[in-house]
């Protein structure tokens, strides 16, 4: 539920807008080109019902989405200030997405793909802890390139040292890293370059790092570029972050890219690109709405 401002009594509106970080990256790299599933669970609800057409509707492998009988589908409430910046509140304790379970997970949809990306909120809790480790050794397997974004939300968390101590526990199998800039230094503390480096040591190959509206940077084992970012009349920033690397991820895709033959020169093109559809996704309230008009 995303605020779109205040009635003529002051009291706030909200709209009901489909989103979830990986939800909001696998719609974005679809509306770029590139083919894609979702693994997730939703309530036998409205909202649930509602989410699952939305994948479909832009073009996401929605089928191995499962369905919970016993739980509601997971809410999250943004609040937006003046500026577009984003207060999260969650109704999560017993949604579906936390009950997800491994028997929920079809590992030929996951060894079919040429990526497998996942986010933190998965690791805050058990079963769907154990479950996206579980999908995460699969496409090792595999032979995927792995795909990560640590989001850092608080209340999600039973503290800030287990957020950092399971935000870190599997870099060790990612090969590409999309990270906020004030979540790199939370998690590795120092400058951006030293983080990076501590960053480097996991094995990752490629760090993207987002910096809001100084914009991002991107840092391979010899290059590091660093681009503006686009100059836009921001009124919501939800999901920009996701939508940046859904842009890059189609990229990488649509020019059958690996992390040993790409050039930093190609890797600042997706850059670029990823920086300018973000920021214009901006300019519209919400994410996966956001992304209408690509």
């Amino acid at each position: 539920l995303t605020q779109t401002g205040k009635d003529e009594r002051g009291i706030p509106q909200f709209a009901a807008n489909p989103g979830g970080a990986p939800a909001n990256l696998a719609v974005a790299a679809s509306k770029l080109g590139a083919k894609t599933a979702f693994i997730g669970k939703v309530g036998a609800d409205a909202f649930g019902r509602y989410l699952t057409d939305v994948l479909n509707e832009n073009g996401v492998d929605a089928s191995h989405v499962a369905v919970d009988a016993d739980h509601p589908t997971t809410m999250a409430v943004v609040s937006v200030d003046a500026a577009g910046e984003r207060d999260f509140s969650f109704y999560r304790n017993f949604g579906a997405d936390v009950f997800l379970e491994k028997e929920d997970i079809n590992a030929d949809i996951i060894k079919n793909s040429r990526i497998f990306h996942f986010g933190s909120l998965s690791l805050t809790a058990e079963p769907a802890r154990s479950t996206t480790e579980y999908a995460l050794d699969i496409a090792k397997k595999a032979g995927c390139t792995v795909t990560y974004d640590p989001n850092y939300r608080e209340p999600l968390w039973k503290d800030k040292a287990t957020a950092i101590e399971m935000m870190k526990l599997h870099l060790d199998k990612v090969d590409i890293l999309k990270i906020a800039k004030d979540e790199l230094l939370m998690l590795f503390g120092g400058r951006e370059e030293s983080a990076v480096k501590a960053v480097f040591s996991y094995g990752v190959k490629i760090i993207l790092v987002t910096d809001g509206a100084k914009g991002a940077a991107l840092y391979m084992k010899n290059a590091h570029i660093a681009l503006p970012a686009e100059k836009v009349n921001t009124i919501d920033t939800t999901g920009a972050g996701d939508i940046f690397f859904g842009t890059f991820l189609s990229e990488w895709i649509n020019n059958k890219s690996t992390a040993y033959n790409i050039t930093p020169e190609t890797a600042e093109k997706y850059l670029k690109k990823a920086i300018y559809v973000a920021g214009k996704s901006t300019e519209k309230h919400g994410a996966i709405a956001a992304l209408k008009e690509i």
